[in-house]
């Protein structure tokens, strides 16, 4: 393998405190048009953050919001049909300064896609460009965020394929999209990300199309890239095995908004939402045996599961769109309104209707600095 020089190899200098949130995403709502009906609402009141050093996993069923989310942070939402409702997403730089990111400009914003902020799409077979090379598509993101010289790009680029397990990576370079495999093309999308060195990464079901071995392979050098260059992860799954292994704080979402917040740990030993005491249930275990799997419907369906809550006597009920919504519901008129996102204990957090218990909740975005690794110190 060709190493890259020294200059561009080393992890670049983290300025940025790692005890505050590189990115927070406050009260967003995103929309798309619909045609002669009403506008679609993707993402409504979306609250959470990510951490230097953190994964934040993403988790809940296709259409919850998750992609929409983070596409919005690199402002990838073809406008129109869709449409930024309301709220901000704040971004840390280096030198601490935040930036909203939903009102940068498309110069401003080319400046942070691919640079400050990569993403692993989830669809590698649509994502490369047939007509050029893989090399050339790497080295073109390279040199456009980095001052390399051409040769020097190819060098980090060749470093960034064997880094994520391609095979002769210099002579892979010279191939072209519909030379690879679907699992090969997804591992050029994440050595694309991860050449610049990005102090956020957000991977959008980025194990999708690979084997459980090079998943394995992927997910420990994103663990191992995260520690070294203290670079946070937003990551996007359905595969909560996953989660539990890799993330520090789980973000669970349903019909556009948060149902559950909280540190890995928490979450999966003494889940809150019945949705996602759903989602657990209907997760085969090793060494016991069904007849049926339990479903996330017969959880939800329960009204037994929403009264578990903790203030469930005074009023406190979880939020769920097909339930019907408390009588007692608090008269404010600003969007979303009739939702919030309750803190119940340290940190951990709940989507509950806005009753009167819950009228004047405003609570902020989730700051929960949890890191896995801090604990195994």
């Amino acid at each position: 393998m060709t190493q890259a020089p020294a200059q561009t190899s080393e992890p670049k200098a983290s300025k940025v405190n790692i005890h505050e949130p590189i990115m927070e995403v406050n009260n967003l709502a995103v929309s798309f048009d619909n045609g002669s009906g009403p506008r679609i609402q993707a993402v409504d009141g979306v609250q959470m953050s990510v951490y230097p050093r953190q994964t934040l996993a993403v988790v809940g069923e296709s259409g919850c919001g998750k992609s929409v989310t983070s596409m919005s942070s690199m402002q990838l939402i073809p406008r129109p049909p869709g449409r930024f409702d309301r709220g901000r997403i704040d971004y840390r730089l280096e030198n601490g300064k935040l930036v909203n990111l939903l009102e940068l400009s498309e110069k401003e914003m080319r400046s942070i896609r691919g640079n400050e902020i990569a993403m692993i799409f989830q669809e590698p077979m649509t994502s490369l460009n047939p007509v050029y090379t893989v090399g050339d598509q790497i080295i073109e993101a390279i040199t456009l965020h980095q001052p390399v010289s051409t040769k020097q790009a190819w060098d980090i680029a060749v470093e960034a394929m064997d880094a994520v397990g391609i095979p002769d990576p210099n002579g892979r370079m010279k191939a072209y999209p519909h030379q690879f495999s679907g699992g090969m093309r997804q591992r050029v999308m994440i050595a694309m990300a991860l050449a610049c060195q990005p102090r956020l990464l957000l991977a959008d079901e980025p194990t999708t199309a690979l084997d459980v071995t090079i998943q394995a392979q992927i997910l420990e050098l994103i663990q191992e890239l995260k520690q070294t260059r203290d670079m946070a992860v937003i990551l996007i799954t359905h595969d909560l095995g996953v989660v539990a292994e890799n993330s520090d704080v789980v973000c669970v979402m349903y019909a556009g908004r948060v149902v559950e917040y909280a540190n890995v740990y928490d979450l999966f030993d003494n889940p809150r939402h019945p949705y996602t005491r759903g989602l657990l249930a209907s997760i085969p275990k090793i060494g016991s045996r069904h007849d049926r799997l339990v479903t996330i419907d017969e959880v939800v369906k329960n009204p037994e599961e929403f009264k578990k809550l903790p203030g469930a006597d005074k009023g406190i009920t979880p939020w769920w769109p097909w339930n019907d919504a408390p009588k007692d519901l608090a008269a404010r008129n600003e969007p979303a309104g009739d939702y919030c996102l309750h803190k119940i204990a340290d940190d951990h957090w709940v989507g509950c209707w806005r009753t009167e218990a819950l009228k004047d909740d405003n609570s902020p975005p989730p700051e929960l600095e949890f890191r896995c690794a801090d604990q195994k110190q």
